[in-house]
């Protein structure tokens, strides 16, 4: 057992919050299938608590029902719903909020016992308090989304589900940001790895964030499911009615279909020039450390998995499978890019 704060590296620490950001990795992807088979809007009320007891007789599953069929989702979406499909909804969000219930307590916990156990290195408690703050925060900003779609809208504000997926995207970075630290032990920066390349990397990182939050507007605005035409859109490089007449540019970039699909793409293709133009830097310089090395190429392959499969997606119009594996795999560039951000000035 350990009582001293003193300490370089703690592997159980990292251990920990690997597990942490792979239950928010799980936590994204079935949120995704909540939001892809309509189920979100299921349960109208948030009660921490007790929501997690799911109805468990009839009266319970009617009086669930009946709330339902108060929002504008069921009379405009789902009208002449029945019990059974209804049930099919809720088991979803359910699922979404169980999983979420169980991350809050994997972080909570061991973070409590680490912290009495002074098993955490001083340097990195406040990283960890900062993610609990992240994590406490995320459940009053998934109900504010929820909120959204409950008195006039049928479907949550494309907004809010975008600034509810980029703080879970947070929540995930900073745990394997910070495990990375508690496994490999303080950074010891190499001043010889070249500037251009720290910053090209770290621009890479924070570039496959915001790249998946523009897929959280594509997704929220529905808009994978049109324009399924690929290079064009609809037979032109610009779409025409990027910008609804009567709205601004900036309601375009959150809330229009093809302004939505279009910024998604060209940021697509300027993360892929810059990924594989990094890859051909990285292959014709000299001294480059083998796991920078490795770890470029290995997310080139990625980005190009992910082009192709967003390309499929697009076209088969988003079905279940593909949006899901579309959306997992985003997760996964944005991990690798996090990793050679890391890996970078440190080889």
């Amino acid at each position: 057992m350990r009582w001293s704060y003193n300490l370089e590296r703690s592997y159980e620490t990292a251990i920990w919050l690997f597990a942490v950001a792979f239950l928010v990795f799980c936590l994204v992807v079935v949120g995704g299938a909540t939001r892809l088979t309509g189920s979100g809007l299921s349960i109208t009320e948030w009660d921490p608590i007790l929501g997690v007891i799911p109805p468990l007789s009839d009266q319970a599953w009617q009086s669930a029902f009946h709330k339902y069929q108060q929002i504008p989702q069921y009379h405009f979406v789902n009208a002449g719903l029945n019990l059974d499909g209804f049930k099919v909804l809720f088991w979803w969000e359910w699922a979404h909020r169980l999983l979420a219930r169980l991350v809050g307590a994997a972080f909570a916990i061991p973070f409590a016992v680490f912290l009495f156990m002074r098993a955490i290195p001083k340097r990195l408690i406040w990283r960890c308090w900062v993610l609990f703050g992240i994590g406490a925060l995320q459940g009053l900003v998934g109900w504010w989304m929820v909120k959204s779609g409950l008195e006039k809208a049928v479907l949550v504000a494309p907004q809010r589900l975008a600034i509810h997926l980029g703080m879970a995207l947070l929540l995930l970075s900073g745990a394997v940001w910070t495990g990375l630290e508690a496994w490999f032990g303080r950074g010891r920066t190499s001043f010889g790895a070249e500037p251009r390349w720290r910053l090209w990397t770290a621009l890479l990182a924070i570039g496959a964030y915001c790249q998946c939050l523009m897929g959280a507007l594509v997704a929220g605005n529905q808009a994978g499911r049109v324009y399924n035409d690929w290079p064009l859109m609809n037979g032109k490089l610009f779409p025409s009615d990027y910008q609804t007449p009567g709205h601004g540019i900036r309601w375009a970039w959150l809330h229009s279909q093809a302004a939505t699909q279009f910024d998604h793409r060209l940021v697509a293709y300027l993360l892929a020039i810059a990924v594989f133009g990094l890859a051909f830097e990285v292959t014709r310089a000299r001294g480059v450390a083998q796991p920078v090395r490795r770890t470029v190429y290995w997310l080139a392959a990625l980005v190009m998995a992910q082009i192709a499969l967003g390309v499929a997606t697009l076209r088969f119009g988003a079905p279940l499978g593909f949006a899901l594996a579309h959306q997992a795999l985003a997760v996964g560039v944005l991990f690798w890019a996090l990793l050679l951000a890391w890996r970078t000035p440190r080889n």
